[in-house]
């Protein structure tokens, strides 16, 4: 293309809550053609998973290519746990690269939205309908001027609860596939079904921006990129470290001409690995602070060196529970840190009709490591930790989640982690009391 820049535009879509409940990671009853679009048009990560599982230190995590207790977002932003300013994030890499970097709609990083540094800074809605046709406009009014690379990062509401916007039009709830890993009740297939309506919803928002890429000719100098925070907000995913609380979707498509339609990528990837891969692509050395690595090889046909494991924690949601996981292809080890029932649900899933009705098992104690084979027991509902067949494997995986704490500096080694003197902080969630 004549006057083509060197460094590609990037556009960062982020919403809230999904998981990988879309029609490409395999749901046959959602509806959501402009992902499966960009899908099929570039990348998609079948083994991607958030470092941390609460909202706000996910995004911090993917933000600064660092794990949650080095950037010291442990808890929710608006519950006292902001990213320290002193914290550098892609943002600020590419403004120093010479990036226009703009951000449309939702934040949750930090209190104050300015103190993101970006040059270009819209967050007065975060409904995706609004913030989509912004995002639009601003990518129309921004293509006829090329000159230096743009950084667009775009933030839904959506898809998080309530599911109540008349706009998202709930599926039949006698029609929605409840995943193995879900009870089979009426609650679930309720909030199914308006889940559902809202993916559909936000799936429509993406098309809007997909739209406006393609037709002011971005997209062959345009890498788009959709993600979100964690996993879905149900019980036993959301809050949690099993693969439905922090697997979560990733679809990457480069700029058209790189040769990676409709590839498929098994292999393990973590959410820190999104900083350092963007800023290969911009051709921005990756500072050492940096905890990721670069899977841009993997998009552009260079080098490339397969994780064997991942690594995730959480400190604070509601609550204070902190647990730390390693996960490698075959099997998934927690240390749980603190007494606390199997399951605790954050506030807006104990309002939700999903939690009417749980497993009979989720009022009691956790144990104190959790090991699970995921390919014998995928749903990890079977705790092999204290099985002496597995002791090679828990002895293994004990050690390799121990020399990533030290090596990174977890404070969880010195003992239990303060709140901040401002942190709002509740007490541990009783025991959920399920129902006869």
């Amino acid at each position: 293309m004549a006057g083509q820049q060197s460094s590609p535009n990037i556009v960062q879509i982020i919403c809230h809550d999904l998981g990988r409940h879309l029609r490409c990671y395999r749901r046959p009853d959602v509806e959501s053609p402009n992902l499966d679009r960009l899908a099929a048009e570039g990348m998609r990560f079948a083994n991607c998973f958030g470092a941390s599982t609460p909202c706000s230190p996910a995004r911090g995590c993917f933000m600064t290519g660092r794990y949650a207790h080095s950037n010291d977002q442990i808890g929710l932003a608006h519950r006292g746990f902001p990213l320290p300013e002193e914290e550098r994030t892609i943002v600020d890499h590419l403004n120093a690269a010479g990036y226009v970097t703009a951000h449309i709609g939702l934040q949750h990083e930090r209190h104050d939205p300015l103190a993101n540094r970006y040059q270009v800074n819209d967050q007065e809605r975060n409904r995706c309908e609004v913030v989509a046709q912004k995002a639009a406009e601003f990518l129309r009014g921004r293509a006829p001027k090329r000159g230096a690379p743009l950084y667009l990062n775009v933030g839904f509401f959506e898809v998080h609860l309530p599911f109540d916007r008349p706009e998202y039009r709930p599926d039949d709830p006698a029609s929605v596939a409840v995943p193995e890993w879900l009870p089979d009740n009426a609650g679930v297939r309720e909030e199914l079904a308006r889940f559902n309506g809202a993916i559909r919803f936000m799936d429509e928002a993406v098309g809007v921006i997909l739209g406006a890429v393609s037709d002011t000719g971005l997209d062959g100098e345009t890498i788009v990129m959709f993600t979100t925070d964690h996993g879905m907000a149900f019980p036993r995913a959301k809050g949690t470290l099993y693969d439905p609380g922090i697997g979560v979707a990733l679809i990457m498509r480069p700029p058209r001409g790189l040769g990676t339609a409709g590839l498929v990528v098994d292999d393990l990837v973590s959410h820190i690995d999104i900083a350092p891969t963007l800023l290969a692509a911009a051709g921005v050395p990756i500072a050492d602070s940096i905890q990721g690595r670069s899977f841009w090889g993997l998009l552009a046909g260079g080098d490339y060196k397969p994780r064997e494991c991942v690594f995730a924690e959480k400190n604070f949601h509601d609550c204070y529970d902190p647990i730390r996981g390693v996960r490698t292809k075959r099997h998934k080890y927690m240390r749980n840190f603190e007494p606390r029932p199997r399951i605790i649900l954050s506030t807006d899933i104990r309002k939700s009709p999903a939690s009417d009705e749980l497993w009979t098992w989720a009022a009691e104690p956790r144990e104190e490591e959790e090991l699970y084979d995921l390919q014998a027991d995928p749903l990890e509902m079977e705790n092999i930790a204290q099985d002496p067949a597995a002791a090679s494997v828990r002895n293994e995986l004990a050690a390799r989640l121990e020399e990533w704490m030290e090596r990174t500096g977890d404070p969880i080694l010195r003992g239990p982690i303060p709140a901040r003197p401002e942190a709002q902080v509740d007490p541990p969630y009783p025991a959920i009391t399920p129902e006869a």
